[in-house]
């Protein structure tokens, strides 16, 4: 077996699942999971019938580089979305479909590592898992950049010394960030760009909570807003990945994208036509209708909101919790141990969060989770009211 597979650590739900596996919950209160960032809202008819009237598909063998009505779609929307010039991104060249940002993300490492002793991956921390996994399976080493409350939870970069970046072949950035919701700001990406640039890493921008935002007039910027600002038309050093998961509450649809630098993904399409990933013809033409409509995107932004100050109210009287920049994310302080919290309101209130602590890693004695909760509002609006009251009503409850 593949020694690297020894080096993986339990996933966050798994150490949750243990935490919780003795306590017992009051069973006159429904649950509510407030842990898992699985969208909940419902998903867009129009996307549901465009995948039942291509179900004829299903006889097809899809392609890895996908239908040019996808790639199409998708050039269109990262052109109107994030302000490329018209002609920039090549349908054939800068793009490619994904099932998915997780899939992507592990099999981009895969490609783009060299195997060398001295490979590092950097890396946010906290952290969504995959990019850790992906690392050591690849045979790099992760190094992980704190992100604190004092720096608007994102790395400061300008801490990492150059040795650390003379090593680095991939950062990974999360914009806005899971679990804090913090953007990276757009002078931060182009400053980002000229580091990768001197040290010869690739930038991997995990985007796909870039349309979870609060103002509209607003959109917050991404890696291809830096590239067209700087007038980057080759998106050197840049890949970003994006997905109809969050944007269009189509989890299960499995579908998005990887763009950029079209030599890195010339590269990257060859290692996926080994590892057949295809997306099926069905998924991607129900993709097309979903990425050339925003009316669905704007009404689930809307939901969003609605949750966010209906919970921010009931909780910001006794708990250490901010609006984030975006995401459905709320990144909070508990005032006791994040796992004792966890445990205990669970028990005493069945409702289900996440600990900080088990979605960062200690490294030098510092944990940026530990003494935070995440929780996602996933849930319908009258589900987080309630989850909300019953945490308030927890915290009250607690010893002075």
């Amino acid at each position: 077996m593949n020694r690297a597979l020894d080096q993986l650590q339990p996933y966050p739900f798994e150490k949750l699942r243990a935490l919780l596996a003795n306590a017992q919950p009051p069973a006159q209160l429904k649950p509510i999971a407030l842990s898992i960032g699985e969208p909940k809202h419902k998903s867009p008819a129009f996307v549901a019938q465009a995948l039942a009237d291509n179900l004829d598909q299903l006889a097809v063998y899809p392609t890895t580089l996908g239908l040019p009505a996808l790639r199409e779609a998708i050039t269109g929307w990262c052109e109107r979305r994030f302000g490329v010039p018209t002609g920039w991104l090549d349908a054939a060249r800068h793009v490619l479909p994904v099932n998915g940002t997780r899939e992507a993300l592990f099999a981009f490492t895969q490609a783009v590592v060299n195997r060398t002793d001295d490979a590092l991956v950097l890396s946010p921390n906290p952290f969504y898992q995959i990019y850790e996994g992906a690392a050591l399976l690849a045979g790099a080493t992760p190094h992980y950049l704190p992100c604190l409350a004092e720096n608007g939870f994102n790395p400061d970069y300008d801490a990492v010394p150059e040795e650390i970046w003379q090593r680095t072949q991939i950062l990974f950035i999360c914009s806005p960030g899971n679990p804090t919701g913090a953007l990276t700001p757009l002078e931060t990406l182009k400053k980002l760009i000229a580091l990768a640039d001197r040290y010869n890493f690739v930038i991997a921008a995990d985007e796909c909570y870039s349309e979870l935002y609060f103002d509209e007039e607003n959109p917050p910027p991404g890696l291809l807003t830096a590239c067209a600002e700087l007038g980057r038309q080759d998106f050197k050093r840049c890949v970003v990945f994006h997905s109809l998961s969050k944007r269009s509450n189509l989890p299960g649809l499995r579908s998005g994208f990887v763009a950029g630098d079209a030599e890195i993904l010339k590269a990257f399409l060859l290692y996926r036509t080994y590892h057949g990933c295809a997306m099926p013809v069905q998924t991607q033409l129900a993709s097309v209708a979903a990425w050339n409509d925003e009316a669905h995107v704007r009404e689930n932004r809307d939901q969003y909101r609605a949750k966010y100050d209906a919970v921010l109210d009931i909780l910001a009287p006794v708990l250490d919790v901010q609006r984030p920049d975006g995401s459905f994310y709320l990144w909070a302080r508990t005032p006791t141990d994040d796992t004792q919290f966890t445990r205990e309101l669970f028990a005493q209130q069945h409702v289900t969060v996440v600990p900080g602590s088990y979605l960062s890693r200690e490294v030098n004695g510092l944990n940026p989770g530990a003494g935070r909760i995440r929780m996602a509002l996933v849930a319908p609006l009258a589900e987080c009211i309630e989850a909300a009251e019953r945490i308030r009503s927890f915290i009250q409850g607690q010893p002075a």
